[in-house]
């Protein structure tokens, strides 16, 4: 039985599953507060909101949300469509938080710094489940406490960026040349125009999102022919990267394998693989990059911008006074790692889950969404729908709709991963479509959140 009961659930992140949360805590009649760091729900999917999402409408709304929708004169968009990201937050995400139901219980530019139990740092235990948690926010320019008889982190990781580093560390001269790189995925074809047409640019990382960059780039390319690409990639080999294509269930996906091996095989993108970035300096024509390629030191000279798609990570710093059950690799809830793993898993196959799989030693206390895969690079939407279902089901008390599977994934033949070894064979690239997987990489979010690209 859930203590404080007085007191509302907060809601960390105002993303598509913050917001999925929300909408499952109102259909239960359960006191919420939503804390959003942006100026705008879903503030990350709008720094990509140029990008297409591989999953259709029918993955990306939550069914709770969609009930509370349909009892306006909200217009449900065409399920089988593909949603950009800006098309998500003004066709969804919006709407939703402007339900008047919801709208109050949201605050915006509030960034969570810290949670605990109150008055109680991690180590002590006495009387540690009849506490609140502590929600120390700052609001704009103001810091507040707040009080909550549970949390759902639904932050993402979308605004945690990987270093491009070798080792997962930012490279020597990494930070001082942050001007020239950009972490995520630009608008090169419109807003961030200018800063790409007719320059040396670098592209860094091995998963969708390096992807869309390249191929908008080499958009870009044909109409300014003196922009010269280059990829880097730690793989070893540049195979790996096409997925499934004609065999992905996700079409959109799939499609994208099939344009970057066209585009690789134009020979208008220079490739450096496996290449493990050591140094950035600068010089006077440009950035130098340096790295180990095979076992030697190599340099890429004349770079006028990098653009960082190397994944993102959690960030774990508000939680510290909090009790929770980590991998030590990647990062994720504990009991979702061996799901997820791509050390071990060529095929990424993830079974539903819910509020079990997803406890910590701290009660009543979630991490949902892209956040729970920590450094896992793929999440779907729906998979965290599911997953706050099954919380909110666990704190009205319904245990038997909390351990209930509600969620049909959609097939897919990618199995490949940014993680797979040489020592693997290439043959379980691809596998059966009998065999379901999480969908949309959390570049997440996902994305912030998640299907991002």
């Amino acid at each position: 039985m859930m203590q404080n009961n007085n007191l509302p659930i907060a809601i960390i992140g105002a993303g598509p599953v913050g917001l999925a949360a929300a909408a499952q805590l109102l259909t239960q009649n359960l006191p919420f507060i939503v804390f959003e760091s942006g100026s705008s729900v879903g503030q990350n999917i709008r720094s990509w909101s140029h990008v297409r999402v591989f999953s259709p409408w029918k993955y990306n709304i939550d069914r709770a949300a969609k009930e509370l929708l349909e009892q306006t004169n909200w217009i449900a968009p065409d399920e089988n469509k593909l949603p950009t990201g800006q098309q998500l937050v003004e066709r969804y995400f919006r709407p939703l938080a402007n339900l008047p139901q919801i709208k109050p219980y949201i605050h915006l530019n509030s960034k969570v710094l810290s949670i605990g139990r109150k008055g109680l740092d991690k180590m002590k235990t006495w009387g540690r489940e009849n506490k609140p948690f502590s929600i120390k926010v700052q609001e704009n320019e103001n810091i507040s406490y707040y009080e909550a008889k549970a949390v759902i982190d639904a932050t993402g990781t979308w605004n945690q960026p990987n270093p491009i580093g070798s080792g997962g560390v930012f490279a020597e001269g990494e930070q001082e040349l942050n001007e020239h790189i950009f972490y995520g995925i630009p608008n090169v074809k419109a807003k961030h125009l200018e800063r790409y047409k007719n320059k040396n640019v670098v592209v860094v990382g091995g998963g969708h999102s390096a992807i869309n960059a390249l191929l908008d780039l080499g958009g870009i390319q044909k109409e300014y022919p003196e922009t010269q690409l280059n990829w880097i990639l730690r793989k070893d080999n540049i195979n790996k990267v096409y997925g499934g294509k004609q065999e992905d269930t996700l079409e959109a996906r799939g499609a994208l394998g099939i344009r970057i091996e066209q585009l690789v095989n134009s020979g208008k993108l220079n490739i450096y693989t496996p290449f493990h970035i050591l140094k950035l300096a600068k010089k006077e024509d440009g950035i130098q990059i340096i790295g180990d390629q095979n076992g030697e030191i190599e340099a890429i000279n004349q770079i006028d911008e990098i653009i960082s798609n190397t994944g993102s990570r959690p960030n774990l710093e508000m939680i510290r006074e909090v009790r929770i059950d980590l991998d030590a690799s990647l990062e994720s809830v504990f009991d979702l790692a061996e799901l997820i793993d791509p050390n071990v898993h060529s095929c990424g196959t993830v079974r539903p889950h819910g509020e079990k799989e997803l406890r910590h030693p701290e009660k009543d206390f979630y991490i949902v969404g892209s956040k729970s895969y920590g450094r896992a690079p793929t999440f779907l939407m729906a998979t965290g729908y599911e997953q706050v279902r099954s919380i909110v089901a666990h704190m009205a008390g319904d245990i038997e709709a909390a351990e209930r599977v509600e969620l049909n994934l959609p097939e897919t033949g990618v199995c490949s991963t940014d993680f797979a070894t040489s020592e693997k064979d290439d043959s379980v690239a691809c596998c059966s479509s009998e065999l379901t997987i999480e969908g949309v990489e959390t570049t997440g979010s996902s994305c912030g959140t998640s299907g991002c690209n």
